[in-house]
């Protein structure tokens, strides 16, 4: 199969193109406009693989988006390219309207261009999966998951934006036929993640002495899902998902944001012990602005219809985490000095 991959250079993206060519030896195209959340050194283990190839190009680029999908020609594409923190978005909008917004419009136009010229063995069989959040449904009470029917109701400019691209991505399927499936995601955490997010932040704020803020009083919770679950998720959901359908994904791993931290700091006491506990780094910081309360996904029907199940429960996950962190300076240091030394965004 040979699949094209939107943000391949990206946390997600990246554990998605280290599984698709080095664990099911898919021909993979990968597509990153490298911004500052890009990163190669994420692909260091396939960029040598015969079935690799990199392309640095923007999905709002329509020339570059045809001239992909001619020269490549594939048979399956997961779109995954997006601007995706929440705290930037605050401060710099545009940037996630035009990246998930426009991009994901582009791509779904160069894509269905592709798919009508096709022949009608590869017009059939060819597939467009349009990978989202579980931000887009807005937050939860005490009670309750996230269904695939669960009406949207978006709080920041990027679970906004990617609102409007997934709604992008079901009227291309109603409207055109473009054979599309999307998916949404509660909160992924693992290797290679960039350190702008809460539990890379933690482990290295942590390992560097350096205080770790806590957005309120902390008690926000998020459904976490280890990446290479999420990956393997994704190629199950793009090959046989039902087209037109949505699919969530999530760990069944409810956390507070305390909690989590509290668990990456007794953590890192095992792994990398100190004169006193990491606990006493902990600070509290004021709120983040339309911070939803909770979020909590229900992926009964991925499991059930495509048999996928987590691998990794919370504790598990989170334990490999912290000691990829700890033991794979070479990816993040360079991002800590040069990129993101971990400063307070989105104020």
């Amino acid at each position: 199969m040979r699949i094209l991959v939107t943000g391949g250079a990206g946390s997600i993206g990246s554990a998605l193109v280290r599984h698709l060519v080095g664990d099911l030896g898919a021909a993979v195209l990968t597509v990153d406009k490298l911004t500052y959340a890009g990163n190669l050194a994420s692909l260091r283990v396939v960029e040598n693989a015969p079935n690799h190839r990199f392309l640095m190009a923007d999905i709002c680029d329509r020339a570059a988006m045809n001239e992909a999908f001619s020269t490549f020609q594939p048979d399956l594409v997961m779109h995954l390219a997006a601007e995706s923190h929440v705290d930037r978005s605050i401060t710099g909008s545009a940037d996630f309207i035009q990246t998930n917004v426009v991009g994901t419009f582009t791509l779904l136009e160069a894509a269905r261009q592709y798919w009508n010229g096709l022949e009608s063995e590869a017009k059939k069989a060819f597939r467009f999966l349009h990978v989202s959040t579980d931000e887009v449904y807005g937050s939860l009470g005490d009670d309750g998951l996230f269904e695939e029917e669960t009406a949207y109701d978006p709080s920041s400019p990027y679970s906004a934006s990617k609102a409007a691209s997934d709604h992008l991505a079901i009227a291309w399927y109603r409207t055109y036929g473009l054979p599309v499936v999307v998916s949404n995601c509660s909160n992924n955490y693992g290797p290679y993640h960039f350190p702008e997010k809460l539990i890379p932040l933690v482990i290295l704020n942590a390992l560097e002495g350096k205080p770790l803020p806590i957005y309120g009083n902390g008690a926000n919770i998020r459904d976490w899902l280890y990446v290479e679950d999420h990956a393997r998720a994704l190629h199950l959901v793009a090959t046989k998902g039902r087209l037109g359908e949505k699919y969530n994904i999530g760990g069944r791993n409810e956390r507070r944001n305390i909690d989590v931290v509290k668990r990456i700091c007794a953590l890192m006491d095992e792994m990398h012990p100190t004169t006193a506990p990491h606990e006493r780094l902990i600070t509290y910081v004021t709120d983040r602005p339309g911070h939803d309360a909770r979020y909590a996904i229900d992926a009964t029907k991925l499991e059930t219809e495509l048999g996928w199940k987590a691998q990794e429960d919370f504790d598990s996950g989170i334990a490999k985490t912290v000691r990829w962190y700890l033991e794979n300076d070479w990816w993040w240091r360079p991002l800590r000095d040069g990129v993101y030394k971990g400063e307070r965004l989105g104020i």
